[in-house]
């Protein structure tokens, strides 16, 4: 493995804002500037405040109940390659703007292969998972990120960039609160489950036999 890889990560996060106990860092959360769908419109997630509303793939539009900010890699060139952020180029996801995700953060993918899989052509996979798909890759921070995780009164998936499908897990940072959780809406595919499905999608999209040569195969 290479030298990054082995070497000790130091201050990936750093919370910035007022915060109550429980989880240490975020794990999900949009950065700094990155527009979703409100009431008030396209908006930069960091002008967005408590009481807001934003749009919301099952739910309509729905009341913002708690924001968390951190601030991200904080030695951003010593970051180990397994906590580089993922990058999802203009288009990939339906973005109309280049996004750059943490590599546990869920997003709403549609496709026939989650069809076979769960029955749903929408799925929730983790954004590291796509890696290798239209052009997402990974990216070496160069600088410190402001992260920006905004909660609702459960678990929904959000409008970014026009289209990408942005995955706001349920707030279950305390033990009350996590006690007191019921199933969540949305499962984020992860591990084994996530590539299979990543897999599917590349062989959808790249590996499928085109027409002209499907009807040259049922002739023979």
């Amino acid at each position: 493995m290479g030298f990054k890889q082995t070497r000790p990560t130091r201050r990936i996060v750093e919370m910035t804002g007022a915060y109550d106990g429980g989880i240490a860092a975020l794990s999900h959360g949009l950065m700094a500037g990155t527009r979703v769908a409100s009431n008030l419109g396209w908006r930069a997630i960091d002008a967005l405040t408590v009481g807001d509303k934003v749009l919301t793939f099952d739910h309509g539009m729905q009341e913002i109940t708690e924001i968390r900010r951190a601030h991200m890699w904080l030695d951003a060139p010593e970051t180990a390659e397994n906590l580089w952020p993922v990058v999802i180029p203009e288009g990939a996801l339906g973005n109309r703007e280049e996004l750059v995700l943490l590599p546990e953060q869920g997003v709403m993918v549609e496709s026939d292969a989650a069809v076979d899989m769960h029955g749903d052509p929408f799925a929730v996979i983790t954004a590291h998972s796509l890696v290798g798909l239209r052009g997402i890759r990974r990216r070496q921070p160069m600088q410190r990120i402001e992260l920006i995780a905004v909660y609702f009164a459960g678990d929904e998936v959000i409008y970014a960039e026009g289209g990408a499908l942005i995955h706001c897990p349920r707030d279950m940072s305390s033990l009350d609160k996590f006690l007191q959780a019921g199933a969540q809406t949305y499962v984020v595919l992860d591990g084994e489950a996530a590539e299979e499905l990543a897999d599917m999608m590349y062989l959808e999209e790249h590996m499928l036999v085109p027409p002209a040569h499907a009807a040259n195969f049922s002739a023979i």
